[in-house]
């Protein structure tokens, strides 16, 4: 007893020097060659990239809308799901560095073979019973750290899971948001067209008296009426995009196809401003960027397991149990037994398996790198083209508006100049295209202000995207609680609550 346990003191030393070397390289952070500034930089000292961004549109509407699509929709759901798939896995790699330790119960009936028991031998049962109860235990000595390195690949496979989950979050706050602008576009579009169609109903209900009146000609009046049906003819497409455009929303929204609320009307929204920091600072603030770290991190890990397995692997075994023919006697001392030893296992030819696996995690590992570069690329090709949308929009609604304006003044005139019989209706006509164009234009022109600046918002990352995570989060929570409070017989969930609120 006492020569087992110096041989334990002995080995165990030993197997933890062993157990702290690993093959492979360890993971350095790639040179990136980064900017040291952006060429179209905000020259605004206010930042709220770490705030919930969306709040500062002023439209109550919209923040319930993303709160309902934190906790709803069905994408980050997935991304959830998927953080607990890598969980798993992690757990499950990392508990091969441990003793796995299991039972064994067995209770058989044999038979000898009749070379043992002659035949005429008389007196001789050659069926007998045997009952064995043991505890069996397995040991790999993680000597060359594949192992290890598994583990350090499966742990930053979860790290990428949850950064995916945060790149999730972002998409879908940003997608929202868009979705809802493009619908008070298209709904202010839509109350251009109906207002412009009805002024040219009244005008030519006027005319078709004039007609039979025998004032004007046919051709003024067949003018009149295409230039009404042109306006009349733009209302059903722009409902139909409505309408898809908030079916689209609703799928976000984790609901089935339906209508959207709104709230403020699209010239009624307030331009958040944002400055668009250091170049530098991209590599922590995009979740993406994260991901893709994470991702060759693991791979890098992914390199060393795969050399590991050109050595030897030693596993430590053990057995304790009992063992009888008799059920009676199993449990009384000489039924003891005891097992322990040293399982190698060495490869030694494989036909270029293991290299192909070396190959193989070298080529995964260059992927990532080139992945991970490509990536910072072009997040920063997305904040130059969001910073320089950002401006030109805002010049371009700027001299929009001031279109709308003398567009206004040109009807105005041509109005006046009509009734006082300068000019012809014509010109009158001329004039109502060129304010309906102007106005339709300069709607969409707002609409592309403020999807840059959304842009901007997704393209820069953050620790708004924390900020919404920890809003879903008190959102998951209330829904728990709410889940497990009947109400008249029905179970009400605060993300139902806050949608029956937003229904119209």
């Amino acid at each position: 007893m006492r020569s087992r346990l110096t041989l334990l003191a002995f080995l165990l030393p030993l197997v933890l020097v062993l157990q702290s070397c690993m093959f492979g390289p360890n993971y350095r952070r790639p040179e990136i060659e980064t900017m040291e500034k952006y060429r179209f930089g905000e020259k605004v000292a206010r930042d709220i990239a770490d705030t919930a961004w969306w709040e500062q549109f002023g439209d109550p509407i919209l923040n319930e809308l993303i709160r309902i699509a934190l906790v709803e929709n069905k994408d980050i759901r997935i991304a959830t799901a998927r953080i607990e798939e890598f969980q798993g896995r992690y757990g499950a790699t990392r508990s091969e560095l441990f003793p796995q330790i299991g039972g064994d119960a067995s209770a058989e009936r044999l038979r000898s073979t009749a070379f043992v028991w002659p035949r005429g031998l008389g007196g001789i049962d050659p069926y007998y019973s045997y009952y064995q109860v043991s505890i069996n235990a397995n040991w790999e000595i993680d000597i060359w750290g594949r192992i290890r390195r598994l583990s350090e690949a499966a742990r930053h496979q979860l790290f990428a899971s949850e950064a995916a989950r945060r790149a999730t979050i972002l998409t879908l706050v940003t997608s929202v948001a868009s979705s809802y602008i493009n619908l008070l576009i298209l709904d202010r579009q839509l109350e251009i067209a109906r207002a412009t169609a009805a002024t040219r109903r009244d005008t030519l209900e006027v005319f078709r008296m004039r007609y039979e009146g025998g004032v004007i000609s046919q051709l003024e009046l067949a003018q009149i009426e295409s230039q009404y049906e042109t306006a009349v003819a733009a209302i059903p497409p722009l409902e139909s995009s409505i309408a898809q455009q908030e079916n689209a929303l609703a799928v976000l929204l984790g609901r089935n196809p339906g209508p959207i609320a709104r709230g403020r009307e699209l010239a009624k929204l307030e331009l958040p401003m944002v400055s668009a920091g250091l170049p530098s600072e991209l590599l922590m603030r995009r979740p993406d960027l994260r991901e893709a770290e994470q991702n060759l991190i693991s791979a890098n890990a992914q390199i060393g397991a795969a050399r590991a397995l050109y050595f030897p692997r030693i596993s430590l075994t053990g057995v304790l149990g009992v063992a009888s023919t008799q059920l009676a006697t199993l449990f009384t001392g000489p039924a003891y037994m005891a097992a322990f030893g040293v399982l190698t296992s060495v490869p030694i030819f494989t036909a270029g398996g293991i290299a192909g696996q070396v190959k193989q995690a070298e080529a995964r590992h260059e992927q990532a790198l080139v992945g991970y570069q490509r990536a910072i690329q072009i997040a920063f090709r997305e904040v130059e083209d969001s910073l320089i949308a950002v401006q030109k929009n805002r010049a371009e609604l700027a001299a929009q508006t001031r279109r709308v304006e003398a567009s206004r003044t040109y009807l105005e005139m041509a109005q006046l100049r009509y009734d006082e019989g300068y000019i012809s209706f014509i010109e009158v006509l001329d004039a109502q295209r060129t304010l309906f164009e102007a106005e339709t234009t300069q709607a969409q022109t707002r609409g592309r202000v403020f999807n840059s600046l959304v842009d901007l918002y997704k393209s820069l990352g953050g620790g708004w995207v924390v900020e919404a995570d920890r809003i879903r989060g008190q959102m998951e929570t209330g829904r728990q609680e709410n889940k497990s409070t009947p109400k008249d017989g029905n179970v009400m969930d605060a993300a139902d609550h806050e949608r029956t609120k937003t229904e119209p």
